[in-house]
């Protein structure tokens, strides 16, 4: 077999998400941060293009490439791609970058618990593993800081007409809104509504209340839609179902770990959560993260939580994605049937 270039991942999934981990055949980016070489992977493109467009990729696939950390208290760095974005911070990813590098061996593995602090492009997260008989069976991340900047804003979206909304941050950025005002019971026979209103929400939502992060400039768009179904109390916390709508219209198959964040971040705001609490998410496939407020932070001069989620993560095989000398299609392709119209 002849290659231009190799590249080495480890495929991974974390409650049903795909985040798949690039351990070989690509050199660091340029940049002085991990955010700065996470803008330059956004800016040039040809990685993203080659791991994530077919016929390598897809809308359902995320790839996370390992590079060196660049803060000293960190064992590793991760630089997370998306279909569409390529983002501070992602709830799934953290856990299927956690899964691959304990469980290959990357970083060796303690039992019952191994400790371990990555740096995300957004910052650091501390994690702890539940670790037994070789693998990592449960991963709890400490998330970047999660907060409020809209509630109960009024959103005009076509079709619909005004819906209330709250837009929060949780190491991504949300419009979040009422699943069952929609007349949604978050089912999945719904995937494919959800997914393709989720984009035509957020797309109004960046229109007409765009955002901004205290501190990161960089970050001015809405990337999802969460779809918020209702609060209940269980026996070890509240509990609640979600959808999250991925650009450019899929839903994502976990239950979205920034998403739990940062529903947390408005149901503290609300004075409904309190330091200690926890919620409990289910996706659409019946997958489970779970939540907790750590505590109360600020970004800035905004008001915010520190966020704990957890969930599962299972290598499901490696791959060497190559590129033959003569493919006409050395970056890939995108068709609107999946890919949505640009």
């Amino acid at each position: 077999m002849r290659s231009a270039k190799t590249i080495h991942t480890i495929s991974c999934h974390a409650e049903g998400e795909v985040g798949d981990v690039i351990v070989g055949g690509v050199t660091p980016p340029p940049g002085d941060t991990i955010w700065e070489q996470s803008r330059w992977i956004a800016r040039d493109g040809a990685l993203r293009n080659f791991v994530l467009n077919e016929p390598r990729g897809g809308v359902f696939r995320h790839v996370n490439l390992l590079v060196p950390p660049k803060h000293p208290e960190a064992q590793a760095a991760f630089i997370i791609m998306e279909p569409e974005d390529t983002p501070p911070m992602s709830g799934s990813n953290s856990i299927c970058v956690s899964t691959v590098l304990l469980d290959s061996g990357i970083i060796p593995m303690t039992e019952p618990e191994t400790h371990l602090v990555l740096e995300a492009p957004g910052g650091l997260v501390r994690v702890r593993a539940d670790c037994r008989n070789g693998k990592a069976e449960r991963i709890h991340v400490q998330n970047l800081p999660s907060f409020v900047t809209q509630l109960d804003a009024a959103l005009e979206v076509e079709n619909l007409g005004t819906l209330t909304v709250d837009t929060a941050y949780g190491g991504d950025s949300f419009v979040i809104v009422d699943a069952e005002t929609l007349g949604f019971s978050l089912t999945p026979d719904e995937a494919h509504d959800l997914a393709r209103l989720g984009v035509k929400i957020t797309a109004a939502a960046n229109a007409q209340l765009g955002f901004h992060h205290p501190e990161n400039p960089d970050w001015r768009h809405i990337s999802f839609c969460l779809f918020a179904g209702p609060l209940t109390e269980g026996a070890q916390g509240y509990e609640t179902a979600a959808a999250v709508a991925i650009r450019p219209g899929k839903i994502d198959r976990s239950p979205t770990g920034t998403a739990l964040s940062a529903r947390m971040a408005t149901l503290h705001a609300r004075s409904a959560m309190k330091t200690g609490d926890r919620l409990h998410v289910r996706s659409l496939i019946g997958s489970t993260f779970q939540g907790k407020i750590l505590g109360e932070t600020r970004v800035g001069d905004t008001p915010a939580i520190h966020p704990e989620i957890s969930g599962r993560g299972w290598i499901t095989g490696t791959h060497q994605h190559m590129l033959d000398p003569d493919d006409p299609w050395p970056e890939g392709y995108r068709l609107s049937d999946t890919w949505g119209a640009r």
